[in-house]
């Protein structure tokens, strides 16, 4: 068969780790998942790994990778997000590039890409190489292999980019149509001008690059790729199939591109669309599933292509969207102009050339080679365990290093690593300054800004402010604004992180040792005074060390709370002794007798650095507040409760006269039953009182919040996990049957892909066993309710 069809998916997030904490922060417009990757990963990432066939009735009859049948790339910093937060969904996807091998000639689907997400035509050389390093090592170290194929972030492309990938031995990569300048026939033919018109995407071409190297063009179908990613091409998964074989009406290759994110998350239910295509593909032998790998194997190039230097999938102006206000924005928000673009690009490359000769200078002490070290350094960022570091050092150290001067080091690559991570294209694509992309990349401005002083006593950030006030926003004047009211207060240092562990011991309860994101808090002492739970304080000394940069302090605080949601806390060097034991008195002595202002008094006026609730980090002080507020959300549950209890005589009226809730009614109603739901799918529960709190939520026509669905599917989850574990044992499976009998009328409101997994693949196991047996039988009604078809 001389018919193929290639499907790629670009999967990729924006990097959103706080840079001085190496983790995603809450992000509460996220809801109800924690943050963005999160919820991403429940509506795309995941659903690929284990996608839906349905058969006629809607129950899954199979279950199919999505990644081991189309050619994929994910970004690496999305890759290391999963690999910490959903390691089973970062299995899958290892797991379909070596299944991708077996299927395609050995040739695995999954791409590289350059770090993080950087458009390398605007880079400088050494940007570009490191971060095509980076991304091949990162590859590497994940999948077991040499990527044969490079996908460029937002397809952005020039000769250098292809010199660099093709000298690192990358293959090929992907483009738009649009992006092909000029092809022909062979060497020595002419040239045909195509400027997107005229060429045959069904092939394979090779571009001759000025150093005598060679590397492999595709081009994907560009209307089909639009209609997949901006029309309604997912709406059904066998018009999908066909679209494809229609455009392939001769031998040769139909490949299309799309961001990833496209089949689930911004098209609901898009993988399920793309698993349909991919089964009746497969089962109508019209054409071939293939990679880009092994359908450049099969047919090696013989015609001739080259890319307008500086152009893009994203951007008809070329890679004008992340330099200028070129008329490329997200159409949200008509009126806005994008003109910050200029000078934000022009800050980060005053700051970049800034710290080039900072870092040579001062890696020069310590390292034979500063910019080998950099490359190198993507070796220790998975891996920043002592044995892995001291390796890095050793190898790239000019002689033996004190442990404060490999401090210095560790500060200065994570220096360059900023600089890199405040390119990420995200933070120019969208349409204003004060977004949180570009908020980002201002955070790794302000890091690398911070480390440069910290190694080399260079302030550099009054200089970047003035370049940022040439950025005119469209809501807060401009990029200097911004920088001071988001990317500034993110900033902090090690006594930070000791707030956080004394406000935290306080009112969460003490530790000896604490994790605290990326560094570690060992307790020297720890003291309480307590009048009552709205006043108390805590005095004590404990020990702060980086896990990145391993540079280390130790600190004396002094924590008061002082009301309900009043907490203050004072933290310094440690004093001596003496001076230690009579701040101490005086605090526990105004404590006891509920002296407030005497304790507040002498926290502030012996500490010169007195920090807030404000300062500490948003998840644990979303912990915080949500201890030391329980008590007022009590009453509000209770005042709710009372509304709700007293008035359920007057919502029957309603309901049954057909007139609609009362605002008040149906607010509280819906808020009451939530909470009874919640707090029956936090524990184990009585099956009655679960049957209670549908059926009256059923009986008001209340909606169930996305939170409440969120913990039932996570209780689902863990039920049928322990039925996994305990196979035979017919009351867990009855009691989940239940459970989801009562809450079929929201079934679709609950995320249940991991149970339906448990479930199926257990299914499989079962297949021989006898019908009569009760366990199975009961085993088979539960499938019911899971909308699985059981084999038998």
């Amino acid at each position: 068969m001389d018919k193929f069809i290639c499907i790629h998916g670009h999967f990729y997030q924006p990097p959103r780790e706080n840079p001085w904490l190496e983790e995603i922060e809450l992000q509460d417009s996220a809801y109800p998942y924690h943050d963005w990757n999160e919820r991403i990963t429940a509506e795309c990432y995941a659903p690929n790994a284990a996608a839906r066939i349905l058969d006629a009735d809607f129950k899954i009859v199979d279950l199919i990778n999505n990644y081991s049948y189309m050619s994929f790339d994910f970004g690496p910093t999305l890759l290391s997000a999963l690999e910490r937060k959903n390691p089973e969904v970062y299995r899958l996807i290892i797991e379909a590039d070596k299944k991708s091998m077996e299927r395609f000639s050995g040739h695995g689907s999954a791409m590289a890409m350059p770090y993080n997400h950087m458009i390398m035509p605007l880079a400088n050389k050494r940007d570009r190489y490191t971060q095509t390093v980076w991304g091949i090592r990162d590859f590497e170290r994940r999948f077991g292999r040499k990527p044969e194929g490079m996908w460029l972030p937002e397809a952005a492309v020039d000769t250098e980019c292809l010199e660099i990938m093709s000298e690192l031995g990358i293959k090929f990569t992907v483009l738009s149509p649009h992006q092909a300048k000029r092809i022909k026939e062979n060497k020595d033919a002419e040239w045909k001008d195509t400027a997107g018109n005229g060429l045959d995407a069904g092939k394979a071409y090779r571009c001759a690059l000025p150093s005598g190297r060679s590397i492999s063009l595709f081009f994907y179908d560009g209307g089909i790729s639009h209609d997949v990613g901006f029309g309604s091409l997912l709406d059904n998964g066998e018009n999908f199939a066909r679209r494809l074989l229609s455009a392939s009406g001769g031998p040769g290759i139909v490949a299309i591109a799309t961001d990833g994110e496209t089949y689930g998350h911004h098209h609901g239910h898009g993988d399920m669309a793309l698993s349909f295509c991919i089964n009746y593909l497969e089962a109508g032998k019209e054409a071939l599933l293939t990679n880009f790998g092994e359908y450049l194997e099969k047919n090696p190039p013989e015609q001739f292509a080259e890319p307008f230097d500086a152009s893009s999938w994203s951007c008809l102006h070329g890679v004008e969207r992340w330099k200028s206000g070129c008329g490329c924005n997200t159409g949200m928000h008509g009126g806005w102009s994008q003109s910050w673009r200029a000078p934000l690009r022009e800050a980060m490359d005053w700051l970049r050339d800034s710290l080039i000769p900072l870092y040579e200078k001062e890696c020069s002490r310590y390292f034979k080679d500063p910019w080998v070290a950099r490359d190198d350094y993507i070796d220790v960022i998975p891996d920043r365990s002592d044995g892995n570091v001291e390796k890095f050092i050793s190898a790239h150290a000019s002689r033996e290093l004190t442990e404060g001067e490999k401090t210095i080091v560790l500060k200065l690559l994570e220096m360059q690593r900023n600089a890199m991570l405040m390119y990420t294209s995200c933070g120019w694509f969208f349409d204003e300054v004060s977004g949180i992309e570009a908020v980002q990349v201002m955070r790794y401005a302000a890091r690398a800004m911070q480390l440069a002083q910290e190694t080399a006593g260079v302030t550099l950030e009054d200089d970047y402010l003035k370049a940022l006030e040439k950025a005119e926003s469209n809501v807060f004047g401009n990029g200097r604004e911004v920088y001071g009211r988001f990317a500034a207060p993110a900033k902090l240092d090690l006594a930070r992180v000791g707030v956080h562990y004394a406000v935290s011991s306080l009112v969460l309860g003490h530790k000896n040792e604490s994790s605290v994101f990326c560094y570690r808090v060992t307790s020297g002492s720890y003291e309480e005074a307590v009048a009552s739970e709205e006043l108390k304080t805590a005095f004590g000394r404990a020990t702060v060390l980086s896990g990145v940069t391993r540079e280390g302090i130790d600190l004396e605080f002094a924590a008061l709370r002082s009301g309900t949601h009043d907490i203050r806390c004072g933290i310094g060097p440690p004093m001596d002794p003496r001076s230690s034991e009579e701040i101490k008195k005086e605090l526990f002595s105004a404590v006891e007798r509920s002296a407030v202002e005497e304790a507040a008094g002498a926290l502030e006026e012996r500490f010169t650095s007195v920090y807030t609730l404000q300062h500490i980090f948003r998840d644990e002080q979303r912990n915080i507040v949500d201890k030391m507020l329980l008590p007022a959300y009590r009453d509000i549950d209770s005042a709710f409760a009372g509304i709700y209890e007293k008035n359920l005589d007057l919502i029957d009226f309603f309901r049954e006269i057909g007139i609609p809730l009362l605002r008040p009614l149906s607010t509280a109603s819906e808020y009451v039953l939530n909470c009874r739901l919640r707090n029956l799918f936090a524990d184990k529960h009585d099956i009655r009182e679960l049957e209670d709190a549908i059926k009256n939520a059923e009986r008001l026509n209340m909606g169930i919040y996305p939170d409440t669905a969120l913990k039932a599917g996570s209780w689902i989850s863990a039920a049928m996990d322990d039925i996994a574990k305990n196979p035979g044992d017919v009351a867990k499976v009855n009691i989940l049957r239940d459970r989801l009998r009562l809450l079929k009328p929201w079934r679709t409101d609950l995320n249940l892909w991991r149970a339906q997994n448990i479930y199926f693949f257990l299914s499989k196991s079962l297949e021989k066993n006898t019908s009569g047996d009760r366990w199975l039988e009961a085993f088979r009604d539960l499938g019911n309710y899971l909308q699985v078809k059981v084999p038998g």
